[in-house]
């Protein structure tokens, strides 16, 4: 099978590692000649690296397998390509249009989109019945979660076949619905959103909600370590664009915390600064270690977590197993939220929801109708 991949930053580059190593011949398309070059030698020493650990036979034969390329023409015969450049609806649109006119009419249009319209970019198209998300989680290569997010245009043979393809290339696929943000975008923003709502209501700090939520809550990173992992000029971007996209829905809303962190571009790791400070190897972490503070941080933010779940499973966002592996495979979460739900029981999960919802009159607060229902029968989710 050929592959082509637009976009030769870490993600796309990251695609291309993973379609070589499944065997796939594969053309990386980016119009900066620069990016292309250091494309090509990161993949080259990775390969190099695995041969060298025993975990790749012959680097050679897969880097062979691999071409780069500025021009689109250049993938004519693929029968997939994915796209996976910058996060902006009308570049990606534009793309497309530009794409669907140099392959063929049985190619396979993916776009890696972490929370855009996966349904207003194959409008772009003349066919749209061949476009859909592929979203991959960073890196590619190390992350088994893939979203696959058919449009409402899409045919269901296309997404049949884009989840086997995963499924070939080693990955977990989950079935998402082209909501915002799909599943993982979708229901994680509480960790961060009511983390920094915590923090900025001057409840706990920063280090001290980190604390909590490794310490009692399992998650192997605290959401401000996270957050600055993953960068404020990824993060933040998101949950704009899902608090955008859900009509301005106040469970979604943005931090101003955050968005200074933006402006003033600490960025997180990556800038040497952002809720810490990275100029020294390890970043001062002090944190309050107090065990009844730290179970009510825990208890506030997983019941926001659960609720997103749940929400989403009322909504049919996903069925309940690709919820489950989507959180687990895709962020690391220590268990399901659905599962926690029924570990917890929702009566109690409920009880802290309208705890929240009464202390602050916000919808925010407001819990899913089938958490509410499920609590009044005295039913679990998952069962």
């Amino acid at each position: 099978m050929k592959v082509g991949v637009i976009g030769s930053g870490a993600m796309g580059t990251g695609i291309a590692q993973v379609a070589a190593m499944a065997s796939c011949v594969v053309v990386v398309y980016d119009n900066n000649l620069s990016a292309l070059d250091k494309s090509k030698a990161s993949l080259d020493a990775t390969f190099a690296k695995l041969e060298g650990k025993g975990k790749l036979p012959d680097a050679k034969a897969v880097m062979a397998r691999l071409s780069f390329t500025n021009s689109l023409s250049g993938l004519a015969d693929c029968a997939l390509v994915i796209e996976a450049i910058v996060e902006h609806l009308e570049v990606k649109k534009q793309l497309f249009a530009s794409l669907e006119a140099q392959v063929g009419e049985g190619c396979i249009l993916a776009t890696n989109t972490s929370s855009l319209s996966v349904t207003a970019i194959a409008a772009a198209c003349v066919k749209p019945e061949r476009v859909l998300g592929l979203h991959f989680f960073n890196p590619p290569p190390l992350m088994a979660l893939v979203e696959v997010v058919p449009a409402i245009q899409t045919s269901p043979e296309v997404a049949k076949l884009a989840n086997q393809i995963m499924m070939d290339w080693g990955k977990t696929p989950v079935i998402a619905k082209d909501t915002p943000g799909f599943i993982v975008n979708r229901v994680a923003r509480p960790f961060y959103g009511e983390a920094l709502r915590i923090y900025e209501e001057g409840i706990a700090d920063i280090a001290t909600i980190d604390w909590a939520m490794t310490t009692f809550g399992g998650y192997r990173m605290g959401p401000f370590t996270l957050m600055d992992y993953i960068g404020h000029d990824v993060n933040y971007v998101v949950t704009e664009t899902v608090f955008t996209s859900f009509f301005f829905d106040p469970r979604y809303k943005p931090s101003f915390s955050q968005k200074r962190l933006l402006e003033a571009g600490w960025l997180g790791r990556k800038s040497g600064k952002g809720f810490y400070d990275y100029s020294s190897p390890e970043p001062q972490k002090t944190a309050i270690e107090d065990a009844a503070l730290g179970l009510e941080i825990v208890d506030r933010i997983n019941a926001m977590l659960i609720n997103e779940a749940v929400d989403a499973l009322y909504l049919k966002v996903a069925t309940a197993a690709d919820l489950e592996l989507a959180m687990t495979k895709g962020v690391n979460y220590p268990q399901g939220l659905l599962a926690l739900a029924d570990s917890w029981g929702v009566a109690r999960v409920l009880t802290v929801l309208d705890e929240l919802y009464r202390k602050y009159g916000e919808d925010r607060y407001r819990a899913s109708a089938l958490l509410r229902r499920a609590a009044s029968e005295g039913a679990t989710i998952l069962n």
